[in-house]
C-alpha cells in the first residue's frame, strides 16, 4: 500500500457578494443558514473581517496572492495579468491536490492559477451566445439545456435588483452544479495526497434568482426595511424608470421586498448545498468560509458594492479545525481581519512557509491564544465609485470607521460600536477629532509616496476626480 500524507486537507468555501451580517450566527432576523452557522458556533467566527477592495477582481485577487491591491495592481474589476505566487500554487508546489469549483474571475480565462484542475464557470451568464465557454454551459448542453443564454432564460439582470424564482429545475442551478462538482472531486481525489478544494459559488451576486422554495420563504417573511440616513438620502420617495443594473436606488416596497427574498434565498439555497458538501468531507478537513465583498442591499439608497460601508466592506469570516490541531474551538474574535490574511493562514495551517510577497497575516497565533501583537488596522481602497465622481479609501479597526474620498475631498467618520449601521457621520463632532486625526494619519501613513498624489506635504490633497482603476504596470496587454 502506498504511504499516506497525513497532514489537512483543506476546503475553502466562498460566496460572491454575501454581506458579513448575512447570517444566521450573526443574530440575523429572518435568515437561516444553518450549515454556515455551524462552521463559525463549531469553530471560529471573526466578527469584523472586511474586503479591503469591495469588488469582484481586486478582493480576489487578493485573496488568491495574500497582497493589497496596491501590491497586485488593481483596484476596480479590470482584467490583467497577475503574476505573484498564488494559494493553490504554493499548496500544489508542496504536494497537495489542488482543485476549483466555480467562479475565479482572473485573466486569462481558464488560466489555472496554481490549481491542478478546475470545473471553471466564473457565473450562469453566456456573454457570448454563439460559443459555450466555460463548463457550466458545456454541462447544460449535455443534460439538454439548449437555447442563447439559457441559465438567464428568467430575465433578472446579472446586476440589477430584478428577482425571481429560477425558471428550470433546481439540479440545472449554478448554486447545485458547484456542489455536484465538488463531490465529484472528493470522489475522485488521490487519497494519498491531501487536497485544496476551492469551491466559489456564483450567488448571492446578481441575478438573485433563487429556487422557487427559497423565494417564496422570504416573500411569506416579514423582511426588514433597509436602513437610510439622512447624509445618505438622495430620492424622496421611489423611483420608478430607474435602471435595473443602479447604484443609487431607491424601489418600490414590494419591488424592494422581491430584491430582498431573492438574496436571502440564494444564500440559504448555497448555504443547504454547503451541508451536501460537508456530509463528504473528511474528518481531517480544514474549513473556511468568506466572500469577496458584500452588498448594500437598499441601505443608504445603494445596492451592489464598491463602498467602504459595511454592507458593501464587511465580510463573512468563519472557520473550522479537526480536533488534531487542539485549539480551543466555538470561539468569536474581534481582531480585525481581511482578504489578504486568507493565504497565510490557510498556508500555516498546512504546514508550509508563505512566500516573502504575501502583504497578509495568518490568523493562527489568534486561534492559539498567542499574543502575536495583531495590527491596529487595516486600509482599503476602490476606485472608481459610480456617481462620486471619485474613488474612495477607509481605514477601520471595526469599532470605528474613517473614510476619505480623494476625488473631492470628502470625510466620513462612523463610530460602528454606537452606530453599526453607520447613521451618523460624526466627521465634525468635537468629542471625536483626536480619533479622527490619529485615523487621517494612519491613511497618510499607507498612501505617502503613492504615485496617484493622494497625499502633499505630509496631508490629504484632494486629486479632483478618480484616480485609475490599474497601476500602471498593470495595464493589460492585448
Amino acid at each position: 500500500m502506498p504511504s499516506t500524507d497525513d497532514r489537512p486537507n483543506i476546503l475553502l468555501l466562498m460566496t460572491d457578494e454575501h454581506r458579513g451580517d448575512a447570517l444566521g450566527i450573526e443574530g440575523h432576523p429572518v435568515l437561516q443558514t444553518p450549515y454556515l452557522d455551524s462552521i463559525g458556533g463549531g469553530g471560529f467566527h471573526f466578527r469584523r473581517a472586511y474586503s479591503a477592495s469591495p469588488v469582484c477582481v481586486p478582493a480576489r485577487r487578493t485573496l488568491m496572492t495574500g497582497t493589497k491591491a496596491s501590491t497586485h495592481g488593481v483596484f476596480m474589476n479590470y482584467n490583467t495579468h497577475l503574476d505573484l505566487p498564488t494559494l493553490p500554487g504554493t499548496l500544489s508546489q508542496n504536494g497537495y491536490q489542488t482543485h476549483l469549483v466555480g467562479k475565479l474571475h482572473l485573466h486569462p480565462f481558464r488560466k489555472l492559477y496554481g490549481f491542478d484542475s478546475s470545473d471553471w464557470a466564473d457565473g450562469p451568464e453566456q456573454h457570448d451566445t454563439s460559443k459555450t465557454h466555460n463548463d457550466y454551459q458545456t454541462f447544460l448542453l449535455e443534460n439538454g439545456v439548449y437555447g442563447p443564454d439559457s441559465a438567464m432564460a428568467h430575465g433578472a439582470n446579472a446586476n440589477g435588483w430584478v428577482a425571481r424564482p429560477f425558471h428550470i429545475e433546481d439540479r440545472f442551478h449554478f448554486t447545485n452544479w458547484c456542489a455536484d462538482r465538488s463531490l465529484r472531486f472528493l470522489e475522485r481525489r488521490d487519497p494519498t495526497s491531501p487536497f485544496f478544494l476551492k469551491v466559489s459559488f456564483h450567488q448571492p451576486h446578481q441575478p438573485c434568482t433563487p429556487p422557487e422554495y427559497y423565494f417564496n420563504k422570504y416573500m411569506n417573511m416579514d423582511l426588514p426595511e433597509p436602513k437610510v440616513a439622512d447624509w445618505a438620502r438622495v430620492f424622496d420617495e421611489p423611483q420608478r424608470g430607474i435602471e435595473v443594473a443602479s447604484w443609487r436606488t431607491s424601489l418600490d416596497p414590494i419591488v424592494m421586498k422581491q430584491y430582498m427574498a431573492g438574496y436571502y434565498g440564494c444564500i440559504e439555497h448555497v448555504d443547504h448545498q454547503i451541508g451536501r458538501i460537508l456530509d463528504h468531507i473528511p474528518e481531517n478537513t480544514v474549513i473556511m468560509f468568506t466572500s469577496d465583498h458584500g452588498e448594500m442591499l437598499g441601505q443608504h439608497q445603494w445596492i451592489r458594492k464598491r463602498s467602504a460601508y459595511e454592507g458593501s466592506a464587511r465580510i463573512p469570516f468563519l472557520m473550522r479545525f479537526p480536533n488534531s490541531f487542539g485549539l480551543e474551538q466555538g470561539r468569536q474574535l474581534d481582531e480585525v481581519v481581511e482578504l489578504m490574511d486568507v493565504m497565510p493562514t490557510l498556508l500555516d495551517a498546512a504546514g508550509v512557509e508563505a512566500p516573502g510577497t504575501v502583504d497578509g497575516s495568518s490568523v493562527m497565533p489568534l486561534l492559539r491564544e498567542k499574543d502575536s501583537g495583531w495590527r491596529e488596522y487595516i486600509h482599503g481602497e476602490c476606485s472608481p465609485l459610480a456617481t462620486l465622481n471619485s474613488g474612495m479609501q477607509f481605514i477601520t479597526n471595526g469599532s470605528h470607521k474613517y473614510i476619505y474620498y480623494p476625488g473631492t475631498g470628502e470625510e466620513q467618520f462612523f463610530d460602528l460600536q454606537t452606530d453599526p449601521d453607520e447613521m451618523s457621520n460624526l466627521i465634525n463632532y468635537p468629542s471625536y477629532e483626536d480619533a479622527l486625526n490619529a485615523y487621517r494619519a494612519h491613511l497618510v501613513n499607507e498612501l505617502e509616496g503613492r504615485a496617484e498624489g493622494f497625499v502633499r506635504d505630509g496631508v490629504l490633497a484632494p486629486v479632483g476626480g478618480p484616480t485609475p482603476s490599474y497601476l500602471p504596470d498593470y495595464k493589460r496587454q492585448e
